[in-house]
C-alpha cells in the first residue's frame, strides 16, 4: 500500500522531467546515439601463455541506425600497442531485454608482452542520449574498462564473468532490484562497489548524480517504497545485489560499478583486477507491484551430497511470473556434474503465480566442487502485467560445498622411541586435495564441527605437526614428551585459488608416553619483582622408569634443575649447587620476573649419572593492551602439557590496584578459554586508574597418573587505560615588547650570522589539565601563518631554545601530549622577527683613491677580487667596530633592486642582487652608466626595492627613495 501511495508523489516528478526527456530523445535520434550499457571480460587462453580472449559486450538502442563499432570506436589493450578499430557489428535481438534494447559483441585475442597490470578499454562517441543523471549524455563518450593482472606469483587468472544483462526496468515509487549474476571462473572472491560512469580513462561524466538524488523527487523525505523515509541506492559488497528504494522521476539512468576479484595467497588477500560495468535503468510511471521469491536458506553440504530444492514465486497482483536461475554451477561441463533446474523458461514463458509458481533445482555435488567460498545462485522472478513494464526481484542462494573429513584407521605408540604411528583411510577427495594436515594436542577434547565449520578451529588447542600429500595414508610422529597423552586430528587442504579445507576429522588418541623421565608440572611465579622475583618449579619423578635399569636411592632419584631465558631459550644454567636428593619442588629466587620469561628443565640421576631429562617448561607470560576504559589481556606459555582442557576450561583472572602484591589481588573473572583462547577483555575501567593483573592457567598431561588441574600463575603486570581525550592546549609566552632593534644593531657586529630564539610557556593552572599533560611538541614555520613542521618532540621543560639559526625570523606553535600520546590542538602562534636595516649614502667620489669610490650600502662588503668581506668605509679611517658603523650596516636583506635616474628622470643605471649571489645586496656602483659611460658630477636619484628576511610577509618589502651626489 505504501508503494502505491508513494507513486502518487512521484508522478509529479515524472511530469517535470517529461519535456526534458522528449528533448533528449529528439536529439538522440538526430545524433544517432545508441549505447546503453556494457562491459569487457577477458579469458586467458592458456595458463602457459600470455594470450587473452577479450570480449566487449554492449547493449544498444534499437531505435538508432548506428551499429556497434566503426570509424571512431577504439579498443585499447593497455600495453602500449596501437589501439584497434572495432569493426561494425550488427545488433542481436533478445526479447528478454525488453523493447528498444538489443545486444552486440566483439571478441579478439591479444598476446601481452609480459607480466604486469593492464587496463583494457573501449571508447565510442555514441552514448545513449536522454540520460537523466548526467549532463548532456548525447555528447558524452561511452567508455568501458577492465583490469587484468599477469603475475606469476598469483598464477593463472581470468576476469569475472557476468551472467545477467545490465539493462533492467522499474516503476516509480516501487523498489528496484538488480544483480549482475557475477562469478569468477578461477574461484576467486568477488566484491562490488559503485563508481561514477566514465567518459574516458580517469574522466567521469559531467555532473553525475546517484539515482536517488533529491533532484529526481518531489517528496524526497518520504520517497522510499514504504513512504517512511528518503530513497536509498545501495549495492551489496558481497553478492552484488543493487537496491534502489525507490525510483523517482521516470526516464533513463546510467550507473556504474566494478566487480573486483580477490585471491588469497598464504593467508593474505590480494586484489587482482576488476571489471567495470556501465548499466542502464529504465524507469516508467506504472501501476504494478513487485513479484517475490521464496528460496532455501544458505547451506553447506559435504561433497557427494545431492541437493534438491524448490523455489517458489509469487505476485501480489497474481500476475503470471517467470523464474530464472543464474550461476556458474549451471555452466559446468557435463563431466563435472553441473546443477540443473526446470522449467528453463523462454523469453515469453510465464506461469501462474497462484498457487505459487515453482522452479525445481538439483545438483549432485562432487569433490571437484569443493572450494573455500560459497557458490552463488541468483534467482530472478519477472512478472507479466497486462500493461506497462515487467518488474523483477532478485534473491541469492549461497551453497558451499565442503570436503568430507579424513577417516582414521589406527594410532599406535612406540614407547621406547617416544613416537606414534598414525594411519588413515585413503582420502575420498585425494585427486582434488593437495595435502593432509596432521594436528596434535595433549589431552583429549570432544568436538564436532558445525555444518559450515571447516578446518581446525584455533580454540581447540591443536598444533600443526605435519603435512603430507593427499594420497598418503600414514605419518610417524617422533619426539613425544614423557608422561604426556597425545590426541590427533586430520584436515584435508585444497588448492588455490578456490581453496578450501575439509571438516576436521574425529579425534584419535594414544596412551600416555611412559614417564621414564622427570615430568615438570608447575612453573609458577610466586613473586613479581625486578630483582627479587621467585619462581616455583615442581615435577613428578620418573615413575615409569625401570628400577632395575635405573636404580634409585631410598629417598628417590637425585635431580639437577636448570634455567634458561625466554620461552624456548637453551642457555641453561643450574639454579642450585650440587644435586637435589629426592626433592620434586624448588623455589628459584633473585629473578627479574617482572620483565623476563624463564624456562626450566629437570635432569634425573641414577647412581650419580644423568639418565634422562624432562621436557622444558616455561613460566606464564601475561601481556596487557590498554585502550579507553578497558584492558585487553593475553597470556601464553611454552609447556609440554595442555593449558586448554575440557575438564577445567576456565583460567582465573586476578586484579588489584597499583602496588598490590600477589596476595592482595582479587579474582574478577573465570575465563573459558574455548571461547576466545587465552584472551580476556576487562571493561568499565577508570581511565585515570592504574590496574594490576595476574592470571592462573589450568593444565593437564592427559595422563591419569598425573593430577589435574596443574595451576600456574603469571607475573603481575600493571597498566593504565588509554586516555582517549587530548590534553588542554598550551599557551606560548614570548616577551617581544622589551626587544629593541636599535639596541640590537648598536650591540651586535655587522657580520653576526648565528641566532637563537627562546620559547617559554607555563604549565596549566587547571588541576585536571596539569595532571593530563606529560610533555610538549614544538612546531616551526618560516613565515607567519605558514606551514608548520615538527621541530622537537617530548619536551618536558617549559622552555625551548631553538639555536644555530640563520636569522631570528621564525614562527612557533606548541602542543601538549598526555600519557597515552594524545596530542592537543595547537597553541597560539608566536613569531620572532628580524631587525632589518638598509641605508644608502648620499655622496660618493669615484676617483680611484680607494676611499668612498662606490655607491654602496653600509655593511661588510667583499672588496673587488677578494673573498673576505671588509667594511664599507667613507675613508680609510673608518672603524668597522664603531657604534656608527654597527648601527648603519645592512642586516637581514635578501634582495635589492635599484634604478638610478638623472635630474631629467632618465634611467642611467639598474642593478639587481641577492644575498650570497655574485651580485650581492650592496650595489657597488662606480658611476658608470648602463651604456659604459662615466657620468658627470651631479645629483642623481634612486629608487631601491629591498626585500628583507621577515616572518611576517607584510613586512618583507620596502621601497627606499633618495638622492646621491656623484663627485669627481
Amino acid at each position: 500500500m505504501g508503494g502505491l501511495m508513494n507513486r502518487k508523489f512521484v508522478k509529479a516528478a515524472g511530469t517535470i522531467f517529461l519535456f526534458t526527456l522528449l528533448y533528449f530523445l529528439y536529439v538522440q535520434d538526430a545524433q544517432a546515439t545508441h549505447l546503453r550499457a556494457g562491459q569487457i571480460v577477458a579469458t586467458r587462453v592458456s595458463c602457459t601463455g600470455l594470450t587473452f580472449r577479450i570480449t566487449v559486450t554492449v547493449y544498444t538502442n534499437t531505435g538508432s541506425p548506428v551499429l556497434f563499432g566503426g570509424e571512431m570506436d577504439y579498443l585499447d589493450f593497455g600495453d602500449g600497442t596501437k589501439p584497434i578499430l572495432v569493426p561494425e557489428t550488427p545488433n542481436t535481438n533478445d526479447p528478454a531485454l525488453g523493447p528498444g534494447v538489443a545486444t552486440a559483441s566483439f571478441t579478439i585475442e591479444h598476446t601481452y608482452p609480459g607480466p604486469g597490470r593492464y587496463i583494457i578499454s573501449y571508447i565510442e562517441p555514441n552514448r545513449n542520449g536522454g540520460v537523466l543523471n548526467m549532463d548532456n549524455s548525447i555528447s558524452t563518450t561511452f567508455y568501458l574498462e577492465t583490469q587484468i593482472n599477469i603475475d606469476p606469483f598469483f598464477g593463472c587468472n581470468n576476469t569475472p564473468q557476468l551472467l545477467i544483462p545490465p539493462i533492467d526496468r522499474g516503476c516509480t515509487g516501487v523498489a528496484f532490484f538488480h544483480n549482475p549474476g557475477a562469478f569468477d571462473p578461477d574461484g576467486d572472491s568477488l566484491s562490488y562497489e559503485f563508481v561514477v560512469p566514465f567518459r574516458d580513462k580517469n574522466q567521469t561524466v559531467a555532473n553525475y548524480r546517484d539515482p536517488n538524488h533529491p533532484s529526481f523527487y518531489t517528496n524526497y523525505p518520504n520517497a522510499n517504497e514504504a513512504g517512511t523515509g528518503p530513497p536509498t541506492f545501495t549495492i551489496d559488497p558481497i553478492d552484488g545485489t543493487i537496491i534502489w528504494d525507490a525510483p523517482g522521476a521516470q526516464g533513463e539512468y546510467n550507473i556504474a560499478f566494478i566487480v573486483v576479484e580477490w585471491r588469497k595467497v598464504q593467508g593474505v588477500w590480494y586484489k587482482l583486477g576488476f571489471v567495470r560495468r556501465d548499466m542502464q535503468i529504465i524507469i516508467e510511471d506504472c501501476n504494478n507491484e513487485r513479484p517475490d521469491l521464496i528460496i532455501p536458506d544458505d547451506v553447506c553440504v559435504v561433497a557427494g551430497t545431492t541437493i534438491t530444492a524448490t523455489i517458489f514465486g509469487i505476485d501480489p497482483e497474481n500476475h503470471n511470473v517467470k523464474i530464472e536461475a543464474f550461476s556458474e554451477i549451471f555452466n559446468f561441463p557435463v563431466t563435472q556434474s553441473p546443477a540443473t533446474y526446470s522449467p528453463v523458461p523462454g523469453p515469453n514463458d510465464f506461469q501462474p503465480s497462484n498457487p505459487p509458481a515453482q522452479l525445481q533445482f538439483q545438483w549432485n555435488t562432487q569433490c571437484f566442487h569443493v572450494k573455500e567460498l560459497s557458490y552463488q545462485v541468483v534467482f530472478k522472478i519477472t512478472d507479466n502485467p497486462p500493461q506497462g513494464p515487467k518488474l523483477v526481484t532478485f534473491k541469492t542462494w549461497r551453497i558451499r560445498v565442503v570436503a568430507p573429513p579424513p577417516l582414521w584407521v589406527n594410532a599406535t605408540v612406540d614407547f621406547s622411541n617416544r613416537s606414534s604411528q598414525l594411519t588413515w583411510q585413503e582420502y575420498t577427495c585425494r585427486q582434488q586435495a593437495t595435502s593432509i594436515q596432521i594436528w596434535r594436542r595433549v589431552d583429549s577434547i570432544n568436538f564436532t564441527p558445525d555444518e559450515c565449520q571447516t578446518g581446525m578451529p584455533a580454540f581447540l588447542g591443536y598444533s600443526l605437526i605435519g603435512e603430507v600429500f593427499a594420497g598418503q595414508t600414514q605419518f610417524t610422529n617422533t619426539g613425544l614428551k614423557a608422561g604426556a597423552g597425545y590426541c590427533y586430528r586430520l584436515v584435508a587442504i585444497f588448492p588455490q585459488p578456490g581453496g578450501g579445507e575439509s571438516y576436521v576429522s574425529q579425534e584419535i588418541c594414544i596412551p600416555a608416553i611412559l614417564a621414564d623421565a622427570p615430568v615438570i608440572t608447575h612453573v609458577t611465579i610466586d613473586k613479581t619483582s625486578v630483582n627479587d622475583g621467585e619462581v616455583r618449579v615442581s615435577w613428578r619423578s620418573p615413575f615409569d622408569a625401570s628400577p632395575i635399569q635405573f636404580p634409585q636411592e631410598p629417598y628417590g632419584y637425585d635431580y639437577i634443575v636448570e634455567r634458561a631465558d625466554g620461552f624456548t631459550g637453551t642457555n641453561y644454567v643450574p639454579i642450585h649447587a650440587g644435586t637435589l636428593p629426592g626433592d620434586t619442588t624448588i623455589l628459584d629466587t633473585g629473578l627479574d620476573t617482572e620483565n623476563r620469561i624463564y624456562n626450566y628443565r629437570v635432569i634425573a640421576l641414577s647412581e650419580g649419572q644423568p639418565f634422562d631429562q624432562s621436557a622444558p617448561a616455561s613460566s606464564v607470560r601475561l601481556e596487557l593492551r590498554p585502550s579507553s576504559r578497558q584492558m585487553e589481556l593475553t597470556w601464553s606459555a611454552a609447556v609440554p602439557w595442555s593449558n586448554q582442557i575440557q575438564s577445567f576450561p576456565e583460567h582465573y583472572i586476578y586484579r588489584g590496584p597499583e602496588g598490590a602484591t600477589e596476595s592482595e589481588l582479587v579474582l574478577i573473572a573465570q575465563k573459558n578459554i574455548f571461547e576466545r583462547g587465552f584472551y580476556f577483555l576487562d571493561e568499565g575501567l577508570d581511565d585515570n586508574t592504574v590496574y594490576c593483573y595476574r592470571v592462573m592457567t589450568r593444565g593437564s598431561y592427559g595422563n591419569p597418573e598425573i593430577d589435574v588441574p596443574q595451576d600456574n600463575f603469571s607475573q603481575i603486570i600493571c597498566e593504565q587505560p588509554v586516555d582517549p581525550d587530548p590534553p588542554c592546549e598550551p599557551v606560548l609566552i614570548v616577551d617581544l615588547e622589551g626587544f629593541d632593534c636599535n639596541d640590537y644593531r648598536f650591540q651586535e657586529a655587522c657580520n653576526s650570522n648565528t641566532f637563537s630564539n627562546t620559547l617559554r610557556w607555563n604549565r596549566p593552572t587547571d588541576v585536571e589539565c596539569l595532571s593530563d599533560t606529560r610533555s610538549y611538541n614544538i612546531y616551526v614555520a618560516s613565515t607567519k601563518d605558514g606551514t608548520y613542521s615538527l621541530l622537537a618532540t617530548n619536551v618536558r621543560d617549559t622552555f625551548y631554545v631553538d639555536s644555530n639559526l640563520p636569522s631570528f625570523a621564525r614562527c612557533y606553535k606548541i602542543t601538549a601530549l598526555d600519557r597515552s600520546g594524545n596530542e592537543s590542538g595547537f597553541s597560539n602562534e608566536v613569531c620572532f622577527e628580524n631587525c632589518p636595516y638598509y641605508e644608502l649614502p648620499n655622496i660618493f667620489t669615484p676617483n680611484g683613491d680607494n676611499c668612498n669610490d662606490e655607491f654602496r650600502a653600509w655593511g661588510f662588503v667583499p672588496p673587488v677580487g677578494e673573498e673576505n668581506p671588509g667594511p664599507n668605509v667613507l675613508c680609510n679611517s673608518a672603524d668597522p667596530n664603531s657604534e656608527t658603523f654597527r648601527i648603519k650596516c645592512a642586516r637581514f636583506v635578501e634582495q635589492v633592486d635599484v634604478k638610478i635616474y638623472n635630474r631629467w628622470g632618465n634611467e642611467v643605471y639598474t642593478y639587481s642582487g641577492r644575498k650570497n649571489d655574485e651580485n650581492g645586496i650592496y650595489i657597488r656602483w662606480n658611476g658608470i652608466d648602463k651604456n659604459g659611460n662615466a657620468l658627470a658630477s651631479a645629483v642623481y636619484y634612486y629608487v631601491a626595492n629591498v626585500t628583507f628576511d621577515m616572518a611576517d610577509p607584510a613586512k618583507r618589502n620596502q621601497t627606499i627613495k633618495g638622492w646621491v651626489h656623484l663627485v669627481r
